[in-house]
């Protein structure tokens, strides 16, 4: 069987394909892949080629890493696109998005998948996703790409609408990741666990989340977490070691719902109008949000990648264990036909029948040499959809304000945003928009600006 070739786009997010990659190195048969590595800031990008030959040799893996500075010649021929940027980086757009919504009082903790910080995220990032698209059209059309980049539901609803032809999925580590946390505060095995999960990216739920017993039977948890949560031997400190971070909102939101969503407390917050208001400092201490929680979490990535690059100098081997990611199951299983199933983002194609058709959801798939096959959900507890909603009112306008160039559904993004909301009036709303865009100018389409 020949080696795939997997193109990495956004290769200088170093710790990100260090991981992806490493679990590429692990499977069988994709040792001998060609990976191709591509990034604007080279400095980063040669950082990546050295920490991922040095991972190649020390899985015993025998393919090939090349550099490329332009797009469409790295992605010639692949088989696999890997797309993980963030245009304008955590410095100056980040530190902008915050910064200029503080000012008017609208305190955010992630501001990368909704909200305003969100929007612009997406005006951004949308057009280097869609000249993506338009070199694979060119050079490998068969390519099946696997995309990171947040906002994740926008970004994936504006590439089917413009580049329907393109084989894609977006990914996120929220559904297995929010299953081991469980697992974590039930001290239980998260191999014992089973679940069916769906909705939207970030706001998914599980329709059923059940352990296994000792006669091989299978028993909802949701009675077990309530309990531990109202007993306080839940939830658990977090088992990425972050001390800012806890997951009070998400087990609130299960005494109210019936239901846990899979993204973190600490993006959840800023997906409704219950936690972060002005004014309100009780509900921040209460449910332990963790305001400007990214840019703490940049500033800090930043100083542990430069501390882990000089160990990687003085390794010599790397030894990296397999990660929770989803990139290399998917491939794998394209490329060989061995069965999988991962959780993805994908187009409503009368998938889920209480949200709207076209829009992105996050729905289990099975993968094999066939692709990439989503599976029906049907119809979500009414309630759930419609919290949903709340959030795919912003995406769709969004996505329709740069379909059509139309910068009035810019506003009407911000304005239907649930915190925003919540915490501005119209104005001040309007005015905030106006500022980010012309902070924003040099990263923006310039159609914004006409």
């Amino acid at each position: 069987m020949n080696a795939p070739k997997i193109t990495f786009i956004g290769a200088g997010s170093t710790i990100f394909v260090k991981n992806i990659l490493s679990d590429i190195f692990h499977k069988p048969a994709l040792k001998q892949a060609k990976i191709a590595l591509m990034d604007i800031d080279q400095t980063r990008l040669q950082e990546s080629q050295f920490v991922i030959d040095k991972l190649m040799r020390s899985a015993r893996a025998n393919g090939s890493i090349e550099c490329y500075a332009n797009q469409k010649e790295a992605l010639r021929d692949a088989d696999f696109v890997v797309v993980a940027f963030q245009i304008g980086g955590y410095e100056p757009c980040t530190v902008t998005d915050f910064e200029i919504c503080k000012k008017y009082g609208l305190e955010q903790t992630i501001a990368d998948t909704l909200g305003v910080g969100g929007i612009m995220r997406a005006l951004r990032t949308i057009p280097h996703l869609w000249q993506i698209c338009e070199d694979m059209t060119e050079v490998c059309p068969n390519a099946t790409m696997l995309n990171y980049v947040n906002p994740m539901a926008m970004n994936t609803w504006a590439m089917y609408e413009k580049y329907p032809h393109i084989k894609q999925v977006g990914l996120c580590h929220s559904v297995q990741g929010t299953a081991e946390e469980l697992a974590h505060d039930l001290e239980l095995s998260p191999d014992d666990l089973r679940y069916t999960c769906a909705g939207i990216n970030h706001m998914a739920f599980y329709l059923n989340l059940e352990k296994r017993l000792a006669d091989g039977s299978y028993v909802s948890i949701y009675p077990d977490l309530l309990k531990a949560f109202a007993t306080g031997q839940a939830p658990k400190p977090r088992m990425d070691d972050n001390p800012r971070c806890n997951n009070l909102v998400r087990y609130e939101m299960l005494k109210k719902l019936g239901y846990f969503v899979t993204e973190s407390s600490e993006h959840f917050a800023e997906y409704t109008p219950y936690f972060i208001k002005p004014n309100r400092p009780d509900l921040i201490a209460r449910y332990q949000v963790p305001l400007d929680e990214y840019p703490k979490r940049c500033v800090e990535q930043i100083a542990a990648w430069k501390s882990d690059l000089e160990k990687y100098k003085q390794a010599d081997s790397i030894q990296m264990p397999e990660s929770r990611e989803y990139a290399s199951t998917i491939i794998n299983s394209i490329w060989t036909g061995a069965p999988s199933v991962i959780y993805g983002n994908v187009q409503n194609t009368t998938l889920i029948d209480n949200l709207p058709q076209g829009c992105c959801v996050e729905v289990a798939c099975l993968v094999d040499a066939n692709g990439i096959q989503p599976t029906k959900v049907g119809l979500l507890p009414n309630h759930l959809a419609a919290l949903m909603q709340t959030n795919i009112n912003v995406q769709r306008l969004t996505t329709e304000a740069i379909l059509t160039e139309n910068r009035d559904r810019i506003y009407h993004a911000a304005m239907l945003d649930p915190h925003t909301a919540a915490a501005l009036g119209l104005d001040e709303i309007y005015s905030l928009v106006d500022e980010l865009l012309l902070a924003h100018k040099d990263w923006m389409p310039q159609w914004i600006y006409r």
